[in-house]
């Protein structure tokens, strides 16, 4: 994983807005319907956003998550045991706002699409999936270098908290099987060269949403299996090649039912994990930076706070950016602090709250802002 010596990195979470090409694709194989101009249409839009990544002045790159419909159910074309659909069960923080959530289903703002459960064994199924994204991603990265790429994963925690279980006999052999099978999708990224970035919003949004009807002390226990099962899905995987996403949800909302960081980040500090990328800008969360302050963080821990929102067209200002990145370079040393992103600005193709091109308006500013940071943190400007 790349650091620097000289300056702020920048990154992003992961997922990018597609073209309507691109949706039409992804929905039309959603769909079972033959789709040949699909490789082409995919391989382009990757190169495409290498390109905007580059022009923007974003360093540690992703494909933007270009063939995947959503970060979590793309697995079932690559592991086998999934099927139908499931019940949607919305955050308790919605729930509690009932008006709100009946305007946000009518104006599109619940993506659809289809979650199935978990109905049998669960294995590998289909590698080339993965490795046709990895194929795309290392060519496009030939066309606009960045410093790095990074590859997303869902991580099993997140795929049982939007795949409910319908065939293991309890949660924790659901888990065990999720990693076995996992681990091959994470091997065949961390070997291509490619940082593996594993989204694990079940460990904060999981609170308001899986475990909302439990008591604290079993949501805790339950996240930390699912970091236990994170880890043995990572068993030989150096980790310093590997970063972890944590999020309360992509979605514009009270979040007033969100687990505290001060909850979330011990359970999170047991994965083992090069870098930790985390929501630090929009209002629940903001404040939080002083919880790393007084946290007893890993000494080798890369610290990649979200310093923009993915959820607003709001074009946070460079200087802005640079206080938020001073915060947490202060706390860790500048060496071991990445710029990011709260979280990815397409999480489902086709649905999204910011325009495309507000959002890499808003990663040059990400860019600009680290500059500025770099330079008080280096120049003492």
């Amino acid at each position: 994983m790349q650091t620097s010596s000289t300056r702020i990195l920048t990154t992003h979470v992961g997922s990018l807005p597609r073209s309507k090409a691109v949706t039409d694709v992804v929905f039309g194989i959603e769909q079972g319907l033959d789709v040949p101009e699909a490789a082409e249409v995919i391989a382009a839009a990757v190169d495409n956003v290498l390109e905007r990544q580059h022009q923007a002045g974003v360093d540690i790159a992703s494909d933007g998550e270009m063939s995947k419909i959503s970060y979590a159910t793309y697995i079932k074309d690559r592991i086998s045991g999934f099927d139908g659909d499931s019940e949607r069960r919305p955050p308790s923080d919605l729930e509690a706002f009932p008006g709100f959530l009946e305007r946000q289903a009518k104006s599109g703002g619940t993506p659809s699409y289809r979650r199935p459960c978990c109905v049998g064994d669960i294995s590998v199924k289909d590698m080339q999936p993965v490795r046709d994204d990895i194929g795309n991603m290392l060519a496009a990265m030939r066309q606009h270098p960045p410093v790095e790429g990074f590859m997303n994963a869902a991580s099993p925690g997140v795929i049982a908290l939007f795949q409910p279980n319908k065939h293991y006999p309890s949660h924790e052999a659901y888990l065990e099987a999720l990693a076995n099978a996992m681990a091959a999708e994470y091997r065949e990224i961390v070997d291509a060269g490619l940082v593996l970035q594993l989204d694990s919003p079940d460990l904060g949004l999981g609170r308001h949403m899986l475990f909302k009807d439990k008591g604290d002390d079993e949501y805790q226990a339950i996240a930390s299996l699912h970091v236990d099962a994170l880890n043995q899905a990572l068993d030989g995987i150096p980790k310093e090649r590997v970063r972890l996403h944590v999020c309360w949800g992509n979605y514009e909302g009270p979040h007033h039912h969100d687990a505290p960081m001060e909850v979330v980040l011990p359970i999170a500090c047991k994965a083992n994990v090069g870098a930790l990328l985390f929501e630090s800008s929009n209002p629940r969360h903001a404040h939080e930076w002083r919880v790393f302050a007084e946290a007893d963080l890993p000494e080798d821990l890369i610290l990649v706070p979200g310093v923009i929102d993915s959820t607003t067209n709001f074009i946070e200002h460079p200087e802005l950016v640079a206080e938020r990145i001073l915060k947490f370079a202060h706390i860790v040393g500048r060496e071991r602090v990445i710029a990011g992103t709260d979280c990815g600005f397409s999480t489902f193709a086709g649905f999204g709250a910011v325009d495309e091109d507000i959002v890499y308006a808003k990663l040059a500013s990400l860019a600009e802002g680290a500059a500025i940071a770099s330079s008080k943190l280096w120049n003492g400007a």
